[in-house]
């Protein structure tokens, strides 16, 4: 591959904003990749600062679907418990009881796994 801009000379390597090929004479360095020298260094800056802010987002938010999943266990666990303990003096409110608690340690168990996903 040769510089877009000399195409007498092999490029040195790619321009993260355009992806054109660039010589050492061509390329910029901007936070350890190339840009265009005096067309692009600002947008692969910006660039490179929006990556920054995504992976630092994505950890918060992994840490919110853990948080999530411990609140909603515990929450669940207590609505069952409560449900099963009580089902011999409430009856059918007790179930009432026991599947919202079921239903909150699935919701549990999701965010869990979601946030899982997010790391």
């Amino acid at each position: 591959m040769n510089c877009f801009y000399h195409p007498e000379i092999s490029a040195v390597g790619l321009c993260k904003h355009c992806q054109r090929g660039l010589c050492s004479e061509c390329a910029a360095i901007v936070d350890d990749v190339l840009a265009c020298k005096g067309h692009h260094e600002e947008q692969v800056r910006a660039l490179e600062q929006l990556t920054a802010r995504n992976l630092f987002q994505s950890r918060r938010v992994a840490s919110a679907y853990n948080r999530n999943a411990i609140f909603y266990g515990l929450v669940g666990v207590l609505f069952s418990g409560f449900g099963i303990m009580q089902y011999r003096f409430l009856g059918l409110q007790a179930v009432f009881f026991i599947l919202i608690g079921l239903f909150l340690l699935y919701a549990a168990i999701a965010n869990y796994l979601e946030g899982r996903k997010q790391k």
